[in-house]
């Protein structure tokens, strides 16, 4: 009960101290969340002050002003922000389907290998003897699909 009245006797500046923890917390689990209910709580803050709102009416433009920011920041930054220079860093097998390699080991009941670059890949398709001509139409994970570019001789 003591921290209820200390936080009344603060008043206006309640509010902001309240921001400034929030802030304080955003900065040890950041995720782009609690930095809008600090942000709203300091602008309440700055706005008690003046007197002019009750502390329902406080409380609901705190409210208001967070579900405001929060809904802004998802929308437009999280919306926006995730282009990459580097959109395959992460999959890298995605960066290969289209492009067009030779078998540099035949692809056995649906399954062998090939050297893309300075790595191994695992390749699946139809049957093809080495030094195959091949494009990459699709991976998944670390397989690559791989059909042939031409017809194979019968």
């Amino acid at each position: 009960m003591d921290l209820v009245n200390w936080f009344i006797e603060l008043g206006p500046w309640a509010w902001i101290v309240g921001g400034f923890l929030l802030l304080g917390v955003e900065l040890l689990v950041p995720g782009g969340v609690v930095v809008w209910f600090g942000l709203a709580a300091i602008a309440v803050g700055i706005q008690a002050f003046t007197g002019f709102l009750s502390w329902q009416f406080q409380w609901l433009l705190f409210g208001v002003l967070s579900v405001i920011g929060v809904a802004l920041w998802t929308v437009y930054f999280k919306g926006n922000g995730g282009k990459s220079d580097r959109p395959f860093l992460n999959k890298r097998s995605q960066k290969f389907v289209g492009d067009t390699y030779t078998l540099d080991e035949p692809i056995v009941n649906g399954k062998g290998r090939m050297k893309v670059g300075d790595s191994w890949w695992r390749v699946e398709g139809p049957d093809m003897p080495a030094q195959t001509r091949v494009k990459v139409v699709s991976a998944e994970g670390v397989v690559l699909n791989v059909l042939p570019l031409e017809a194979p001789a019968t």
